[in-house]
């Protein structure tokens, strides 16, 4: 039967670690599209996002520099112009420019004048960043351009407070009397934002409710932004490194279990939902063989068969919180245990060991929730491998990862495959993880003190 790949991934290779006669990678910044009805407050959602990012580069693009300049036919008969439809905006240039910045290039964006109504080319560049936001009110609308995003936001705010301030926006800004801005707002505004801009809040992962008054909601969007630029660069360097698809549920979870005053029942019961969605998008990255089968009604589906030849090893004490997802998901799967003592900060004793006889011939599912300096988790897969694994047929799952582990693991093992739900900021100078979550066996297992700690210990240096 033929062997089916688990998928293709880009392969990208950081200079440092190759000839330094080679180009550099490309760095890919993170794009943010920001809709929303007229005056919903979505530059000042913009701003409040820069300045809480204020250690990334972030260019703000914004899709009114867009507009087409009117001819003087259209500019006879302005009030009768639409400037809230689609076919206002030249996509074709935003497209252009967008995807310059996202290759790294410098680009020309055009400034549009609302009082003559026309494009004016800049005459300065505006250089690429870590972080682009574009803005406007139908930046959802293309699909085009929303395949450039990695994070959408919609700002939803009521339609009475965006008329009051589009009043005072172009009675005051933008040079027009009330009376021309309420008859376009009835006549094209109101018409066209049912039509076009509503509608395209579906594509939204994130909806903010009040715009910029809503503080929590920003301070959560900044905080998933700086956790996928840390995720997004190393996945750039290492492609052998793979992060679970973060939803803001996943991001709940992880604001529980790493919660100082999280109860033990509590961090439990999260944690582990946590680890069964690690387990499952670990489980994806086994080969699969090509199978058809017969279903009831008499039809043929072609599937897969499951890999058969699995084991887990866990990591003494915290990599047993594991174990049990690990066998909801692959009944009766064999699981053997290592146990690392740490002698200072980067050294490490092989204490136990109890592995399965065949583990040669098997996949292997390394269990620890936390990859720190990488230490132990360097002396557990070398141990596997001195026992005949295939470097390429490692798994290792944990739920957060540093920085520091993630580069120590891959530049020594380039065909280990890593899989986690976040990497956190780095390590502080005793090499625990920061921001993360304690110590995950004692919160996991409920054990504060030596004596509960050795009955645990004696308990579990078995074969499961």
């Amino acid at each position: 039967m033929e062997k089916l790949s688990n998928g293709v991934r880009d392969h990208c290779l950081i200079s440092d670690y190759i000839s330094p006669s080679a180009p550099a990678p490309l760095k890919q910044p993170f794009v943010i599209g920001v809709a929303g009805g007229t005056a919903s407050g979505k530059t000042t959602v913009c701003n409040m996002i820069m300045s809480q990012l204020h250690d990334q580069r972030v260019v703000l693009v914004n899709q009114d520099s867009f507009y087409h300049s009117l001819s003087e036919e259209k500019l006879k008969k302005v009030h009768e112009y639409n400037f809230d439809h689609p076919d206002a905006f030249n996509t074709e240039v935003l497209l252009s420019c967008m995807e310059k910045l996202r290759s790294g290039q410098p680009v020309n964006i055009p400034s549009y004048d609302f009082k003559i109504h026309q494009s004016i080319e800049s005459s300065s560049p505006v250089n690429p960043g870590d972080v682009i936001i574009l803005e406007g009110i139908l930046v959802l609308h293309d699909p085009r351009v929303r395949d450039l995003m990695n994070m959408k936001i919609f700002v939803d705010t009521d339609a009475d407070v965006r008329l009051s301030r589009r009043i005072q926006r172009d009675t005051v800004e933008r040079g027009r009397n009330i009376q021309n801005v309420l008859e376009q707002y009835t006549k094209f505004v109101k018409p066209s934002f049912d039509e076009f801009i509503q509608p395209s809040m579906k594509y939204a992962d994130i909806i903010i409710p009040r715009g910029g008054d809503n503080d929590v909601a920003i301070d959560l969007i900044v905080q998933h932004i700086r956790t996928k630029l840390c995720q997004h660069n190393l996945c750039k360097i290492y492609s052998n490194i793979f992060i679970i698809s973060s939803t803001f549920q996943i991001k709940g979870m992880h604001t529980l279990i790493r919660d100082i005053n999280t109860t033990k029942h509590d961090f439990v019961f999260y944690a582990d939902r946590l680890i069964r969605l690690v387990v499952e998008h670990g489980l994806g990255h086994l080969p699969f063989t090509e199978k058809q089968i017969t279903t009831p009604t008499g039809s043929v589906y072609t599937g897969v068969d499951f890999c058969k030849r699995l084991c887990g090893v866990s990591v003494i004490r915290s990599g047993e919180s594991m174990e049990n997802a690990l066998r909801a998901c692959c009944n009766g799967i064999k699981i053997g245990k290592i146990l690392i003592h740490r002698e200072n900060n980067d050294g490490r004793q092989l204490i136990y060991e109890k592995l399965p006889k065949d583990i040669s011939s098997r996949h292997v599912f390394l269990l620890d929730p936390v990859l720190a300096s990488g230490y132990s988790a360097v002396k557990a897969i070398t141990l596997l491998l001195s026992k005949g694994v295939p470097e390429s047929h490692i798994i290792f799952l944990n739920l957060i990862a540093a920085p520091q582990g993630i580069h120590a693991l891959c530049k020594k093992f380039p065909m280990l495959k890593i899989v986690t739900s976040e990497i956190d900021a780095s390590l502080n100078e005793d090499s625990r993880v920061i921001p993360g979550m304690g110590e995950f066996a004692d919160r996991y297992f409920g054990t504060n003190n030596i004596n509960s700690k050795a009955s645990t210990l004696s308990a579990n240096l078995k074969l499961s």
